[in-house]
């Protein structure tokens, strides 16, 4: 073996780590970019507000002018040395205090000399959820100590629509569970449980549909036929197997459809009214106005801070002890503040191309929204395909139409044999369309909405249609269908 130095010329593509930020920024949502501008704000003394610093320069302006002042000096001085000055500003106390006697006193909103009005925290108001309603209850039912300590843990694994779940464990398996936790015998804790799913909301801290059903009815009196149904046909219910349901009880099928009815009145999410879903709040990057017959793109600066370098260390930069610092977090700064300025940039330029190959849905509505891919917008922007693909991600742009997610607008092409090409989308709303205008008692199959759609120059496989279906969330032919 040899030791050998050799010369060689190769290509490599190197990601700076300017580079990488700047991709970073590329793909953040707007919330997260605010965020971020924020940390940096704070981390590097060299980046300012320009609003901030604005404001400030007007609030300085505000007081009077220094001639105002000394005129005002100068007024307060010759009313102090000149006497018939002092006589004509003197005031009739007596004739003061006898007339504010005679008004009526101002209400105080002090209710006790030490008593202090509740703070801001203390008045906001939120609704109440579902665990705080059921311990309420358990708290006036008279419970024991372990009882109320059985309940509370009840409680504490409920689920968003009023369960009593653990992941992991049977439904026969949680209460022995919760109640050698609590200290409580099994059976006692079986029959709290009982007196709790008969609370409000009824059926709640139920271990199962089933359960939680067969409480209702028991509670409204229904009859031994709905509680059958109940406990061994509501997999049948699902599917409207209603003539099966009717050979296995021995009764008439119009006597089924009552019984469904009345099942279909009981509540299976006994929380549903409980629940608090977060909302979700969506800042679009950028805006679509029309004016005239034209569409003009502008990008959505409010909120968001404007940097700038701060002039303070500008000057700073004098002093030799400080200058490697200062460069440091200048280069650091002026690197960030470029890069949100293209990060702005690339996001208008490639909202305008999609505005320019959209047209027609800005003016028509979705029935017109084209098939259209990263690539087209690629090269008409003349970027590569993953930028397209980071602008787009988490971006929302606010159109006379509504507001869109931009990768809205990239959709796959259907093809139509005496037509151009449609979009998915548009073939998606077509289809909730055709559903939501059915006979509810004879709702299409899949096979019937490929033929309406043959009709309307759309040829798409039955599958096809069955998936988009799921996509909207829209059940199958055989669920859909009403018997009464």
């Amino acid at each position: 073996m040899e030791i050998k130095q050799n010369l060689a010329l190769t290509q490599r593509l190197v990601m700076t780590p300017q580079l990488q930020q700047a991709i970073k920024l590329l793909q953040m949502s707007r919330m997260e970019l605010a965020e971020l501008v924020q940390e940096e704000l704070l981390e590097n003394p060299v980046l300012e507000d320009s609003r901030e610093t604005a404001r400030e320069e007007e609030i300085s302006l505000t007081p009077p002018e220094s001639t105002t002042i000394d005129k005002q000096v100068a007024e307060d001085d010759r009313a102090v040395t000149d006497p018939s000055q002092e006589k004509k500003d003197e005031i009739d106390w007596q004739e003061y205090l006898a007339n504010h006697a005679l008004q009526a006193p101002a209400p105080s909103i002090r209710r006790g000399p030490d008593e202090e009005l509740p703070g801001v925290d203390q008045t906001l108001s939120r609704t109440e959820d579902l665990g705080d309603h059921v311990f309420w209850q358990v708290r006036m039912g008279g419970y024991v100590e372990d009882e109320r300590k059985f309940a509370a843990l009840v409680i504490g694994n409920l689920t968003d629509d009023g369960y009593l779940k653990m992941e992991g464990m049977a439904p026969e398996e949680i209460v022995p569970h919760l109640a050698k936790e609590a200290g409580l015998d099994a059976e006692d804790a079986e029959a709290v449980l009982q007196d709790m799913q008969l609370m409000e909301p009824l059926g709640v801290c139920s271990r199962s549909l089933v359960e939680c059903l067969r409480v209702q009815a028991v509670h409204h009196g229904m009859d031994d036929l709905v509680l059958q149904v109940i406990n061994n046909h509501l997999h049948n219910l699902e599917k409207r197997a209603y003539p099966a349901i009717a050979r296995d009880l021995k009764v008439e099928v119009e006597e089924i459809y009552d019984i469904a009815q009345a099942i279909a009145d009981l509540e299976p999410r006994p929380g549903r009214d409980y629940a608090t879903e977060e909302p979700r709040y969506i800042t679009p990057d950028v805006y679509v106005h029309k004016v005239g017959d034209e569409y003009y793109v502008v990008p959505n600066d409010d909120g968001m801070p404007k940097l700038k370098i701060s002039g303070y260390y500008q000057r700073a930069m004098k002093n030799p002890k400080a200058k490697e610092y200062i460069q440091g977090k200048l280069r650091s700064a002026q690197w960030l503040i470029r890069s949100i300025d293209q990060r702005r940039k690339t996001i208008v330029k490639v909202t305008e191309s999609i505005v320019e190959k959209q047209g027609e849905f800005f003016d028509k509505g979705i029935d017109y929204l084209k098939p259209m891919i990263l690539r087209d917008i690629a090269e008409a922007v003349g970027m590569h395909e993953s930028t397209i693909s980071r602008v787009t991600s988490n971006k929302y742009v606010h159109t006379p139409r509504g507001i869109f997610e931009l990768k809205f607008f990239f959709n796959s092409a259907i093809k139509r044999r005496n037509q151009g090409d449609i979009a998915s989308e548009s073939v998606k709303q077509t289809i909730r369309k055709m559903i939501a205008e059915e006979n509810p008692k004879a709702p299409y199959s899949d096979q019937k909405i490929v033929e309406l759609l043959s009709e309307r120059d759309i040829k798409i496989a039955r599958r096809t249609v069955a998936k988009y279906r799921e996509m909207l969330g829209i059940l199958s032919s055989s669920k859909r269908k009403k018997y009464f």
